[in-house]
């Protein structure tokens, strides 16, 4: 059966290379101080995806994303690999999104893109480590949900077999379309861009990457009439009829506090033992460092 599909990518800074300007004064991540990259289990995400547009001829597979307009690479990313198609939430006001406001957004995406049969992200994204977007998605639009998948076995007849990688164990579930799966990051990793891909779609932007005026100053102006599909999709809160109550940051219950690169160092050893004293003072001196806590 021909499926289709919707794949939520985000992209996120690179958490290897957090600096003194990570957080802005707010108490948001300073993204613009950070190199972006494509969510890594978004990434096997969207390789389970491609292997079910091979698997059911006919499907098609579309990355949705949230983020300024540089987040127009991910959707790029996207269909260097095989992706059909993307849309951008772009918007001040999705700006500082917490999970919530987050999957309250791309839930009214989904709605509005419609008869989307599966939904598939990344477990988690490297920068917040929640994995709760996935799951509030199902919630918000009343879909069944399988989490901690590392491969979708076959869809046949309206019914997704799906094998799970849980505590203890393996198991195979099996959940009627349509529903959100969320990937773990032991799962298959996506194949590599195609070099074929990357050229037909290398000038493929949003309408807010493009340089402002009249096109005077983008020399490949000219492209954007005669190939459609280098425009990508890109939609405000107003796009999906969204409530901006309920989005960026003044739909956002929570948000980071701070962000810290804490780098261990073995400078000195001790020897403990399996006294209460012993393991009471290891865990005292761990909060006084600020280890843990």
């Amino acid at each position: 059966m021909a499926l289709k599909i919707v794949v939520l990518a985000k992209q996120v800074p690179d958490t290897r290379n957090v600096g003194k300007d990570a957080m802005t004064a707010e108490g948001t991540v300073n993204r613009a101080a950070l190199p972006a990259i494509f969510n890594p289990e978004d990434l096997n995400a969207l390789e389970q995806a491609l292997r079910l547009k091979e698997q059911n001829p006919g499907s098609t597979v579309g990355v949705l994303t949230m983020g300024p307009p540089r987040a127009g690479e991910i959707i790029r990313q996207g269909l260097y690999r095989g992706a059909d198609t993307g849309w951008l939430l772009t918007d001040r006001l999705f700006a500082g999104a917490d999970t919530l406001a987050t999957s309250y957004a791309l839930a009214t995406a989904i709605k509005k893109i419609g008869d989307v049969d599966i939904v598939i992200g990344g477990r988690q994204a490297i920068d917040g480590d929640t994995a709760q977007v996935g799951p509030q998605v199902a919630q918000k639009l009343g879909l069944n949900q399988v989490t901690y998948a590392e491969e979708i076995l076959s869809v046949k007849d309206g019914i997704a077999t799906i094998r799970r990688h849980i505590d203890g164990g393996v198991e195979t579930v099996e959940a009627p379309l349509p529903v959100v799966i969320t990937v773990n990051g032991s799962a298959a990793p996506c194949r590599p861009q195609n070099a074929k891909l990357v050229m037909k779609y290398k000038r493929a932007t949003c309408p807010m990457e493009r340089p402002a005026g009249d096109g005077a100053t983008d020399a490949y102006a000219y492209l954007y009439d005669e190939r459609p599909y280098l425009t990508l999709n890109q939609w405000s809160v107003a796009d999906v009829d969204g409530d901006p109550n309920q989005c960026g940051l003044a739909g956002s219950p929570t948000k980071v506090k701070a962000v810290k690169n804490i780098v261990f160092q073995a400078k000195e050893s001790k020897t403990l033992t399996a006294s209460d004293a012993d393991v009471e003072g290891m865990i005292k001196e761990l909060l006084e460092e600020k280890i843990i806590g």
